[in-house]
């Protein structure tokens, strides 16, 4: 039990109520009323793995992308010769590179519960993992500033929460990348990505963001989404982005596609 500290005051000891203390209670609260889960079977953790943020038997579950991959966007490679996926070998892209911690197939169903069923608290342990992963590769890259992909606005009023938002938050208090969750606006209602093919996703995405801010001042940006898959929306974002005078922009996501 934390305990408050107190200051002797005449006739006795006078609690001093700290910030500290009540981040602590509003916490202990919050963890009765919503009890954590594990964001890949969705179990309530036991209190000796609220320190984790994940439970035992999930720690080997998810599949995560490993050397080779993509050098421009990060997907799994095949053969260790290979530089580029077939993806990137056809097309050009207006990001200078990316990177992704899970294959997504191996995480379909923590994805699902993240952005369509109220997990948004599945992000702390996400970027966590993004930052212990990719930590030293953003600060080789050099980045200035963290921004979301932005969700169109009755989208999100539908489902609560922007889940890469929530991701890009948690990516800025581990690494101490200050994060711009209002600089990207996404203007435009498109159409479902997943039911579209690559040309169709590019011509979807037009004109669908712009920058907010009349006096972009970034050199490096560092764009944060939950999937990566052709490219069609990162792209979209980095050249709204470059349009304002960002000079380079790469990209992390949660988890990677097979791309098409």
């Amino acid at each position: 039990m934390k305990m408050m500290p107190a200051v002797f005051s005449g006739g006795g000891y006078v609690p001093v109520i700290k910030k500290e203390y009540f981040e602590w209670l509003f916490s202990e609260l919050t963890d009765l009323v919503y009890p954590r889960r594990c964001p890949f079977c969705d179990r309530v953790l036991s209190s000796d793995e609220h320190k984790k943020l994940i439970c035992s038997e999930c720690e080997e579950k998810p599949k995560y992308i490993h050397s080779p991959y993509c050098f421009k966007c990060g997907k799994q490679l095949s053969d260790p010769d290979e530089e580029y996926c077939e993806d990137c070998r056809k097309r050009s892209h207006s990001f200078v590179r990316g990177v992704a911690l899970y294959d997504y197939s191996s995480i379909r169903m923590s994805m699902y519960r993240f952005k369509y069923s109220g997990r948004a608290e599945y992000a702390e342990y996400f970027g966590r993992e993004l930052v212990y992963s990719f930590g030293d590769l953003f600060r080789k890259w050099e980045i200035d500033a963290i921004v979301p992909v932005p969700m169109y606005s009755g989208k999100e009023r539908v489902r609560g929460y922007n889940q890469a938002e929530k991701l890009a938050e948690s990516i800025a208090r581990e690494s101490g990348i200050p994060v711009f969750t209002g600089l990207v606006k996404r203007v435009k209602n498109t159409k479902p990505m997943k039911l579209l093919g690559a040309g169709e996703r590019a011509a979807n995405l037009k004109n669908a963001f712009i920058i907010v801010s009349n006096d972009v001042k970034f050199n490096k940006v560092l764009l944060v989404d939950d999937i990566y898959t052709t490219g069609a929306t990162i792209d979209a974002v980095a050249d709204a982005l470059m349009d304002a005078g960002v000079s380079y922009v790469y990209f992390v996501t949660l988890s990677i596609g097979a791309g098409c």
